[in-house]
């Protein structure tokens, strides 16, 4: 089925009430008795279904805090890199509700009768909601308080903790995800977590930890990344063993791609691990999607954009001339997944008869997103699709990339991971030999930090996983535990014109828009020019960025790639791959310590 019930316990998620001790909001013991509500199993499910969180249509727009993005939104990690930054002006983040609310029935739990395995089933859960909000505390934080139990509030020696170790944290996170991947059930009520979305969170972070740890020296735990990596390794290679999980491909490579964004029933898709499942006709709405397109805030960069091979698998930056191609040269011949990410030459919006022309505006890059769009003009339809909380092509990624830091990656590993995807799109397999002895300097330059033997794999499986993972918010994350926060100073570039002049936007070589100099008026459209086709062209005013124009070039009236933003952009580090902890939480508790230079 795809509806998702979700019950909330009246009271339960009660917000703590404004105190000193707010910094953790005391638990709920005041909403409801445990000796009155934990009797049944339907009691359990009732409390723990309340905890259901899963990634929404958001995903589709959680690239924007990357290098796969401009934007004009408000976004935190830009602001950061353009302004002054501490902790009286980064004060989100630091809640923890949910957590009171988790560990409240890790403590009440147990007088219920029902039989152990039913206990441990949603034991279970509750350790894979707390993994997971540990998870992002410690992506934002580093190190954090880690709380077993509930507070209570005359508990002075927990309210007042310190900070605990990063390592302490993780392998209490890792020692939740362990036992909720043994103790969760494999056959769950549709849209939430059974063991193997347990597997894949476990997956997802020992890869993360991995490579933080790896890459990050300040941290000194380089020692340990290894054990991660081990980890990582272990759960992958059970979930692609027994998980009974294979890569989505009925032979269409211009279309199976797409189709895991915008289905509208994805619960019977074998790629799928966990799903996020909508149906807008029983009042379980997604919302809509319209606003990914890119006239909204967000617009694909230049940089993804040549990031994609080439159809027979060669590299785009290796083409003669790739740095002044244009839009619909750009699109010819590449991996198909380009074209079932990004608004081709050719795109027919939903209610149009003819191809979509690429809308221009200062600030935009120029490219369209199409990844997670429903193309569609029915409001249900675009309300019902369902969205990918797991997929198990991030599995095999996660596999190969572990496989290939560890230093043990071989052809065979590659051919059963990411040649599985690159086989979906027609891609020619990725060879072993031939990216270890044939590094691209443009993938080698943005990660500097990457060597050794198994350099050329680790580089192309970062390419692998930018393309497959694209708006899917994983991209900040990856360059985050890369140690490639300095690739977030480049500003986004959009599509590339030569200069003035009349441009092609949709393939037919015919002329669909027209570039004019700032001083220039835009004609009335009795007086635009016409094409071949007897349709007026779009007229643009172009210019450099600030001029009264519409389209900033990065060569002004000489052309160049369109430009997003000019505001000079840093990164600090190690200090940016933090956050601090809010100001406020520091007069509240003492014990609480700034770390990384954080004020």
């Amino acid at each position: 089925m795809k509806k998702i019930s979700i019950f909330i316990i009246a009271g339960i998620m009660v917000a703590g009430t404004a105190c000193k001790k707010s910094f953790l909001d005391r638990y709920p013991q005041d909403a409801i008795s445990p000796q009155l509500f934990f009797k049944t199993e339907e009691d359990l499910a009732l409390y723990v279904n309340g905890m259901l969180t899963l990634p929404g249509t958001g995903i589709y727009y959680d690239d924007q805090s990357s290098d796969n993005m401009a934007t004009t939104a408000a976004i935190e990690v830009k602001s950061v890199m353009t302004g002054s930054p501490s902790s009286q002006t980064l004060t989100s983040g630091w809640d923890w509700s949910r957590l009171r609310n988790l560990n409240y029935f890790l403590a009440n739990y147990n007088g219920a009768a029902v039989t152990q395995d039913v206990k441990d089933h949603y034991v279970g859960l509750v350790r894979y909601y707390r993994a997971l909000f540990y998870f992002g505390m410690v992506r934002r934080y580093s190190d954090v308080p880690w709380y077993g139990t509930p507070i209570n509030p005359s508990d002075t020696a927990l309210l007042y903790k310190a900070r605990d170790p990063r390592a302490l944290v993780v392998d209490s996170i890792m020692a939740d995800l362990s036992f909720a991947a043994s103790h969760i059930r494999s056959s769950v009520p549709s849209g939430t977590p059974n063991a193997w979305a347990a597997k894949a969170l476990f997956a997802r972070i020992a890869l993360y930890e991995a490579t933080w740890r790896r890459y990050h020296p300040e941290l000194n735990l380089q020692s340990t990344a290894g054990r991660f990596l081990d980890s990582a390794l272990l759960v992958t290679q059970d979930i692609m063993n027994n998980g009974g999980f294979s890569i989505y491909n009925t032979g269409k490579p211009d279309q199976d791609y797409a189709a895991l964004f915008n289905s509208q029933d994805l619960m019977s898709n074998k790629e799928m691990i966990l799903v996020h499942p909508y149906d807008a006709s029983k009042s379980v709405s997604s919302g809509g999607t319209g606003t990914v397109f890119g006239d909204y805030e967000q617009s694909p960069a230049r940089d993804l954009v040549q990031t994609y091979l080439m159809d027979d698998g060669t590299r785009f930056t290796d083409q003669p001339g790739y740095a002044q191609m244009q839009f619909v040269q750009e699109f010819q011949h590449r991996d198909r997944r380009m074209a079932q990410t990004l608004a081709a030459p050719g795109f027919i919006k939903a209610g149009d008869t003819k191809p979509y022309i690429q809308r221009l505006n200062k600030n935009f890059s120029g490219y369209h997103q199409v990844k997670g769009l429903t193309n569609s003009t029915d409001a249900i339809l675009n309300g019902s699709v369902d969205v990918p909380a797991y997929r198990y092509a991030e599995t095999l990624l996660i596999y190969a990339e572990a496989k290939a830091e560890q230093g043990t990656l071989t052809q065979a590993d590659l051919d059963k991971s990411v040649n599985l995807l690159r086989a979906r799109v027609q891609l020619p397999a990725m060879n072993l030999a031939t990216v270890t002895g044939n590094i691209d300097v443009t993938q080698a330059a943005a990660y500097p930090d990457v060597s050794g033997a198994m350099k050329g794999a680790i580089l192309e499986i970062r390419r692998e996983r930018r393309v497959e993972l694209a708006m899917e918010g994983f991209r900040y994350d990856d360059l985050m535990r890369w140690h490639a926060g300095s690739l977030l100073t480049r500003q986004p570039e959009g599509i590339y014109f030569p200069g003035l002049g009349k441009y092609d936007l949709t393939g037919d070589g015919i002329p669909d828009i027209i570039l004019i100099d700032k001083a220039v008026e835009i004609p009335t459209d009795d007086q635009k020019e016409k094409n071949s086709l007897g349709v007026n062209l779009i007229y643009y005013r172009a210019g450099s960025f600030g001029d009264n124009v519409t389209v900033y070039m990065k060569n002004g009236t000489s052309g160049g790639a369109l430009v997003t933003d000019v505001t000079p952009r840093t990164f600090l580090d190690p200090k940016y791959y933090y956050r601090p902890i809010p100001y406020a939480q520091l007069v509240l508790n003492p014990n609480l310590k700034q770390i990384f230079d954080w004020k």
